[in-house]
């Protein structure tokens, strides 16, 4: 990936199943939480490969729905990584009475802001960082994501 004033979007697909983002999705959602000049790699996995990369990084045993990872740089650039668990994803959409779709943009919305240095560790944080997301995701043509309906 090259260096400009938009993210370089990098898709990488290693799970199965329906519903999965196009690539498309992928870009606008990314790009729409970072718009500045970024490296980002989105890759969808299954179970396994998400509880390894959990266990490993957050030394917790579970596939969790989106972990990220960012990288320093030489350059005044944002690089990264944003890892999704698919079936996690799917079922959690599905307990929360959400559109696959949309909670797919949340997570990639969710990892991208992390890449930036947002967190919601402390409630003055989480806060700040959901309403970012909420925003964001208004923009987007999505609808609260922390409101559910299951």
């Amino acid at each position: 990936m090259t260096a400009s004033n938009r993210p370089a979007i990098a898709l990488q697909i290693a799970a199965r199943g329906s519903g999965l983002p196009s690539a498309a999705q992928v870009r606008r959602w990314t790009k729409t939480a970072l718009p500045r000049a970024a490296e980002v790699t989105i890759r969808i996995v299954g179970t396994a490969e998400a509880r390894r990369l959990n266990r490993a990084y957050r030394r917790r045993d579970y596939a969790t729905n989106v972990l990220s990872f960012s990288y320093e740089s030489k350059r005044a650039l944002l690089r990264g990584d944003i890892v999704l668990c698919a079936p996690v994803v799917r079922s959690e959409a599905r307990s929360q009475g959400k559109p696959l779709e949309a909670h797919f943009a949340h997570l990639i919305v969710h990892g991208a802001l992390h890449l930036r240095g947002y967190d919601h560790e402390r409630p003055r944080e989480a806060v700040r960082m959901e309403a970012l997301e909420k925003r964001l995701l208004a923009k987007l043509g999505y609808p609260d994501p922390y409101m559910t309906s299951g």
